[in-house]
């Protein structure tokens, strides 16, 4: 097992890898009326600019983890890791909507290597005793990531071209490449199995097919034929993939793993945090630019009390997993996130940044709490020498569960802030709060902040009762107290990794 200092020192790399993808995923959005404006791109051009990173990122984590364990995750971090650096690069310098989506898509490619294989080197490298810590690290860094995204954003907008937004992303890149190169150990499963060809194939286009059609729904309507279709598509490739799986004899990924009570309650625990995690960032940016009017760096500044609740919730979490256990620790910590979000609910127009601010530090909190010991629980029942396809399964899990979570939310706020706006309002102002806001009709901007108020109240109750069933799985289905995986004891640690 690495020494105590080299293990911290190659957490520090893993924490610089998904700090990356922290910041790719939200500095974007405060580009988007700029790429509009500089690259004369279209509402279709600005929404694939986003979607090719997304459809990416969800349909190629599986095959990423299973390829990890067979050739080694450090090399596959590395080649993420550089992957994401040169397409930044690129994004840097084009001058093209084509090549910027081509960039992104890229992008989205690296993130999907980088995400589950950050997470399937934590237990290879740390202990039991240990790895709650790690992991609070570890999610506190990709949620730092979140609001650090349009801080950083807004003031390279605001003093350089639109592209220097993707400048951030390359020496995070670069400095986490050469730290995983020099402090991360090779890691590999020894007895991995051939590649799986068919399940990667399935796999991955039935990933991509199903998270195009939830992307596209919220645009272009749940009816609409081609959302309709790509979603029948996935549905019907990923159960042919579930089956194909089930006969193979070398499977890209353990399906037995979810007969495992603490691996499925737990990522099904941690898919709920996700989804309401990823619905607050969808509202509440919007809600402090366009109802409270500030800017993308002042926004970003306000989200932190979520992240510092984060990391308060994920320390707290991690030491009261060694007392009250998996099922009482995250039961709890998802009672914390349901009552953030529905103090969330009584946020009206005039409502002060204070309370604003309590709320979410409460819901940060409520994360910290279920995602730190979930996490820790699931990465603990894993067997080492398949962490990369079981943290790929987790990963993916999370990324589409957040993935369907904003276009669910997504539609219920549009419906609610468009019946809430007076019969007549221009088009412009049915699209977004944005719209509306610059129609420049006083009466009208009132009533459109009201709308959204309400229809981001509707999107918090949502979370919050989600939340709650969510504690009440748990309660029910999750182990009191869960075993160790018999991999752990150092002799058999020492197997996995190549020093």
């Amino acid at each position: 097992m690495a020494t105590l200092t080299s293990r911290w020192w190659a957490l520090g790399a893993l924490v610089l890898s998904v700090l990356v993808i922290g910041l790719d995923a939200t500095v974007l959005n405060v580009a988007l009326p700029t790429l509009a404006a500089d690259l004369g791109a279209s509402t279709g051009d600005l929404q694939w600019i986003v979607d090719a990173y997304m459809v990416l990122f969800a349909a190629l984590m599986l095959p990423a983890g299973a390829f990890g364990d067979r050739f080694g995750r450090k090399r596959l971090l590395m080649g993420g890791l550089a992957a994401f650096a040169v397409a930044s690069v690129v994004a840097t310098l084009t001058d093209g909507t084509g090549t910027l989506i081509a960039s992104r898509a890229l992008m989205g490619a690296g993130a999907a290597v980088i995400m589950p294989l950050s997470t399937s080197i934590l237990p290879v490298i740390f202990p039991p005793a240990e790895r709650g810590r790690a992991v609070a690290a570890f999610t506190a860094a990709m949620a730092l990531g979140l609001p650090l995204g349009p801080i950083l954003g807004g003031y390279l907008l605001d003093h350089f071209w639109w592209g220097s937004i993707f400048l951030i992303n390359i020496p995070v890149a670069v400095v986490a490449l050469v730290a995983a190169a020099v402090l991360v150990p090779e890691s590999r499963d020894p007895s991995a199995p051939a590649l799986d060809i068919p399940g990667t194939l399935l796999s991955v286009t039935g990933l991509a097919a199903l998270v195009y059609g939830v992307i596209q729904a919220p645009a272009d309507g749940w009816g609409d034929a081609r959302v309709v279709a790509a979603l029948a598509a996935g549905a019907v490739l990923l159960v042919t993939f579930v089956v194909v799986e089930t006969r193979a004899r070398q499977p890209m990924i353990d399906l037995g793993l979810f007969r495992n009570r603490v691996f499925l309650w737990g990522a099904i625990g941690a898919t709920f945090v996700s989804l309401g995690m990823t619905g607050l960032l969808f509202v509440a940016p919007q809600h402090l630019q366009a109802v409270l009017g500030h800017d993308a760096f002042g926004t970003g500044i306000r989200v932190l009390p979520m992240v510092a609740g984060l990391m308060a919730g994920g320390l707290a979490g991690e030491r009261l997993l060694r007392l009250l256990g998996l099922r009482t620790v995250m039961t709890v910590g998802l009672i914390v996130l349901a009552a953030g979000f529905l103090l969330g609910t009584a946020t009206g127009v005039a409502t002060d940044y204070g309370y604003i601010a309590l709320w979410l530090a409460v819901v940060g909190a409520g994360v910290g709490l279920a995602m730190v010991p979930a996490m820790d629980g699931v990465l603990a029942v894993l067997p080492e020498e398949r962490s990369g396809s079981g943290s790929a399964t987790l990963q993916t899990m999370r990324q589409v569960g957040g993935t369907l979570g904003v276009a669910a939310l997504g539609s219920l706020l549009s419906a609610a802030y468009v019946n809430g706006l007076p019969d007549g309002a221009p088009e412009m102002a049915k699209d977004s709060i944005s719209g509306a806001l610059a129609v420049g009709d006083g009466s009208l901007a009132q009533t459109a902040m009201e709308s959204f108020v309400g229809g981001m109240d509707q999107v918090l109750l949502a979370c919050g009762l989600a939340a709650l069933v969510a504690a009440i799985l748990m309660a029910i289905f999750l182990p009191g107290r869960t075993a160790r995986p018999a991999g752990t004891a150092q002799s058999e640690h020492e197997l996995t990794v190549q020093h």
